[in-house]
Order: C-alpha cells, then structure tokens, then sequence
C-alpha cells in the first residue's frame, strides 16, 4: 500500500495479513448514479466525515468509560494508540495490580460541544481533531484528541490527548469546503520543521536556549528539573527522546495566521540515586505496581509525554515555538 509520506500522519505498527488486506482498499462512495471508486493513495479527500467523528469520539468514550471503571486494558486497546495508549495502558496496568475489583473512585468521562477538525489529503493513514469539552479538569477547558486509522475498514483510535484553556486553541485555517489543512512534516515556512520538534524540545529541556518561548512547560519546568536535580542524599538524572516515528509520529494543522498546531511525543527517564547510607524515598502503590528489579540506591522512572506546540510561521516576528499542553503518564519504573 501506497503512503503519502509528506504530511504529518501516524502510522500503524500492522501485521503482514493487515498489511495485505489494506493494500486491496479502497473506498467506495457511492452517488445516485452509481459506485464511484476514489483511491485514497492518490485522491486528495476529507479523512472522514463529521457524523463519522462524532461517532468515532462516542465510541472511545464509551471504551474508556469501560476500562477505566474495572482498571481492564483489553476494554479500550483497540481505541488508543500511540502516547496516548502508552499512558493510558500503564495507569491501567497499575490501577489492575493494586486495585484488582476494580477503580473505586471511577467516574464517567463525559465530552460536550465537540467540533471536528478534519484535514482533506491524500494517502494513508488519515487523522483528525476532535476539540471538546469535558465533565472533568478544569472548567471550560478543551480537550484536544488526535484521532487515526490506517484504513478505510479499520477503527478509529485516539492517539494524542492535550487539555487547553478555551482562549488557548487557535483558529485553524480552512478551505472553501470547511476542511482543515494538514502541514508538511518538512515544512520549510514554520519557525521549526515539525518533525525536528521533538528533538528540539529534548535538546532544549536539558540545554535550554530560545527556540522554545517561556511557560509551564518550557522554562518553568526546566526550573522545577534545576532545583529537585540535587537534594540531600539524593540526586536526579533526566534523559529526554523524541518519539517519531509509527504512531508516535507528529501531526499538524495548518492555523489561520500561517503557523500550525503541532502534536508530539517526547518519552523521559529520571534517575534518582541515594547517596551512600540514604534510602530512595519510599514510592507510591502505582509506581510500586509497575516497577521492575530491586529498590536498592537507585529508581529510574520512564514517562511518556504527548505535547501540543504552536509553530508560528517563519518571520513571523513571534519566533518561538509554544507548547501550549503537555499530558504525560508513568509507564515503567527500574529499582536497582
């Protein structure tokens, strides 16, 4: 099967029978004259339809509403997929280890107001924004969901998770049809390529420097590293890497003012090693539940990250990538 490797678009780690299966696909519309036969690999067309989003939005909920409630992997892996299926798996995982009946403070997650950004292109795997509100987090934030599927007969599966203020998410740019615009992962007219984000956000986190503009999780965190990286009897290594590539790769919109709205992930170790005669701070049940080894001097803890970031356009005079949310999970921890 064919892919259109310019834009920025996840893809699916497949068995070779999958393989086979989707290389024969193609996608049928039908009109009133008759079947019309459009191959995804060449044609320039939407990656969905609105009423197939909301559907695809309807069911993750439901799955996760499900796995959540009885800390049961296997009711939601075939919703999730790349960073976010990393966090989601792990919280399970140790919810199911330490809670084995079930999450006794569940509570149904809830979506309203949803609008759906959906990129017309060529080629799969196809993706889109789905930009909610929730009965959970902070009041009157959005809840961004990358969505994906490498096939016309396959599900759609949620594979970034950001949460932004309402004022925070952008005005993405639209064609005379209403559909979104995807970015070039080599777009040369953003301020940083997006898929040298990733590696950039890890270079700037461990050297810092101006590429990325100040906040939360930009200089702040840096801050917060600085000042737990060495306490008594205790030190703290960070080791920072870009997630790029499968379902890990970055997906972009195209936004009004010529930037674009960048999905990336981003996967961390931190190393906290007791000095001699000291003990490493006794950890939490989860991360009791998904540690390896011994906790003897040392604990290295593994965390996936899926970031939002907005590029502006080169020459711009902003200059400095955003990273406008960060939702990261636990998913292993080390004891030696």
């Amino acid at each position: 099967m064919s892919r259109d490797r310019t834009e920025l678009s996840p893809r699916r780690r497949r068995s070779p029978v999958r393989l086979a299966l989707a290389a024969t696909t193609v996608t049928a519309l039908w009109a009133a004259s008759g079947c019309v036969v459009v191959h995804g690999e060449r044609e320039v067309v939407p990656a969905t339809t609105r009423a197939d989003a909301a559907r695809a939005l309807a069911d993750f909920t439901a799955a996760y509403n499900k796995a959540d409630a009885t800390y049961d992997r296997s009711k939601d892996a075939d919703r999730v997929t790349g960073p976010l299926a990393d966090i989601d798996g792990a919280k399970l995982r140790a919810g199911r280890l330490s809670k084995p009946a079930g999450n006794p403070a569940h509570s149904a997650l809830e979506f309203d107001d949803a609008e759906f950004s959906i990129p017309a292109k060529a080629g799969w795997p196809r993706w889109f924004v789905a930009d909610a509100t929730a009965n959970k987090g902070v009041p009157g934030s959005r809840w961004l969901l990358v969505f994906t599927r490498d096939g016309a007969r396959e599900k759609w599966q949620a594979s970034y998770l950001t949460v932004l203020g309402a004022g925070d998410v952008p005005e993405f740019a639209k064609d005379e049809d209403g559909w979104a615009q995807p970015v070039a992962a080599d777009d040369p007219a953003l301020t940083v390529r997006p898929r040298e984000l990733g590696r950039s956000y890890a270079a700037y986190l461990k050297t810092g420097g101006d590429t990325f503009a100040t906040g939360v999780h930009t200089s702040q965190w840096r801050a917060q590293r600085e000042k737990f990286a060495s306490r008594p009897g205790l030190a703290r290594q960070y080791i920072d890497q870009p997630l790029t590539a499968g379902d890990y790769a970055p997906v972009g919109l195209r936004t009004a003012d010529g930037g674009a709205l960048v999905f990336f992930a981003t996967r961390r170790f931190e190393k906290e090693t007791a000095a001699a005669g000291t003990e490493i701070p006794s950890p939490g049940a989860d991360v009791r539940a998904l540690t390896t080894g011994e906790i003897n001097r040392s604990l290295t803890l593994e965390f996936v990250s899926n970031q939002a970031a907005l590029d502006p356009p080169k020459g711009s005079g902003r200059g400095q990538v955003s990273v406008l949310g960060r939702v990261e999970g636990l998913t292993g921890a080390k004891g030696e």
